[in-house]
């Protein structure tokens, strides 16, 4: 069973690439909840676990971060690209 870890930062478009953000600008959006993330990524087809108390590495405020349970079919730059792009959607 493969665990994909989705942290904030990564599709944050506030950060940069040495801070974490992991997709391009065009498709990163502005300051992402894990709630968002989670249901984004739900529709691409995944079940996701929020877990609220955990800081990614490079930050200090502690924002969560979102597991992405048995995606072993997709790679983890285009699950990050169609979570993403799903995030922008739900925003509209």
């Amino acid at each position: 069973m493969v665990e994909n870890v989705i942290w904030p930062a990564f599709l944050d478009a506030e950060c940069t690439r040495s801070e974490g953000r992991r997709v391009p600008l065009d498709v990163a959006v502005e300051e992402p909840t894990v709630d968002e993330i989670a249901q984004a990524v739900q529709q691409v087809g995944y079940d996701a676990v929020i877990e609220r108390e955990k800081t990614y590495p490079r930050e200090y405020e502690p924002r969560g971060r979102v597991l992405v349970k048995d995606a072993e079919d997709a790679t983890k730059s285009d699950l990050l690209a169609a979570v993403a792009a799903y995030v922008a959607a739900i925003r509209g």
